[in-house]
């Protein structure tokens, strides 16, 4: 099937581009984080498709999207034409990256992982590919900037106890190490109490209760599927926290929590107004993330 809508597709449009190092025009982006790179590096109009975890900045949502992008659809960037597919090291499976690559589609791969020397290197990438060194070098200048006076880098049993939990998918999730929350929590001095786990785990609400986290972090999905902010704070396990009973439920958008992005200083700032209640009534920090 794929080889002859490919066929089909050299007979009515002529030949898709060959690999190189040409500076793109059509470009497909493979990954939400992938995408808010090349958002950041000024270069988002030359985006022809994403995949569906792509949703910053708003305007990506009116492209054509190519599935998920751990599972993308092979036929669906081939029909795009692009001169460029930059995708996560996360997205596959590696049988249909080699399909795009064996019909002259040049593939970058991105580093995405949970850290900020990920992100560098993210961006570099992009950047490079792109053929934008120099925007990536300012970019990551500028993020540097901005989060050097959020940084506080506290040691694993320092900082207030904080929860990461997710529970879009109906069932309580926290995050340990090796995700972005863990790396978010690090960066804003906070000890994650779910730690000695290693990514996303299912946490019960009695495991959640003897936690007992003085925040809790969550994301702006789980918020929704809980009926709110009220909602999710009256869950079974999470109503007997201290950070419930306080009102210390931090909310982020998705994507700030799931991802080390160019964002980065928006989520850092957000993260601060909740673990810092203090610097926010005094109105150092609002709870938009944004400074007074």
């Amino acid at each position: 099937m794929l080889r002859r809508s490919f066929l089909l597709l050299l007979a009515t449009s002529g030949p898709l581009r060959a690999a190189s190092a040409a500076a793109p025009l059509r470009v497909v982006a493979l990954g939400g984080n992938v995408t808010e790179i090349v958002d950041a590096l000024q270069a988002v109009d030359l985006l022809v498709g994403v995949d569906a975890s792509s949703l910053h900045p708003a305007s990506v949502r009116r492209l054509p999207q190519v599935g998920y992008y751990r599972s993308f659809a092979v036929e669906g960037v081939i029909g795009l034409r692009p001169d460029l597919v930059l995708a996560s090291e996360h997205a596959g499976p590696p049988r249909s990256l080699e399909q795009l690559r064996s019909v002259g589609l040049r593939v970058v791969g991105v580093p995405s992982g949970p850290s900020l020397d990920a992100l560098r290197e993210g961006i570099d990438a992009v950047a490079q590919a792109l053929g934008v060194a120099d925007r990536g070098r300012a970019l990551m200048r500028r993020i540097d900037a901005e989060i050097a006076p959020l940084r506080r880098d506290a040691g694993p049993a320092a900082g207030p106890r904080t929860l990461v939990l997710s529970s879009h998918t109906g069932k309580l999730q926290a995050a340990g190490r090796e995700t972005a929350a863990d790396a978010l929590l690090a960066l804003a001095g906070a000890r994650n109490l779910f730690g000695a786990y290693s990514g996303f785990k299912a946490i019960s609400n009695e495991a959640v209760a003897a936690l007992a986290p003085e925040v809790i972090v969550t994301t702006a999905m789980s918020i929704a599927g809980s009926n709110g902010l009220a909602g999710f704070s009256a869950q079974p396990g999470v109503a007997v926290t201290p950070a419930a009973r306080n009102g210390r439920v931090v909310v982020l958008d998705d994507l700030l929590l799931l991802a080390v992005g160019p964002r980065i200083g928006l989520a850092l700032r957000q993260l601060e107004a909740g673990l810092d209640p203090q610097r926010a009534q005094d109105g150092t920090v609002d709870r938009a993330g944004g400074r007074s």
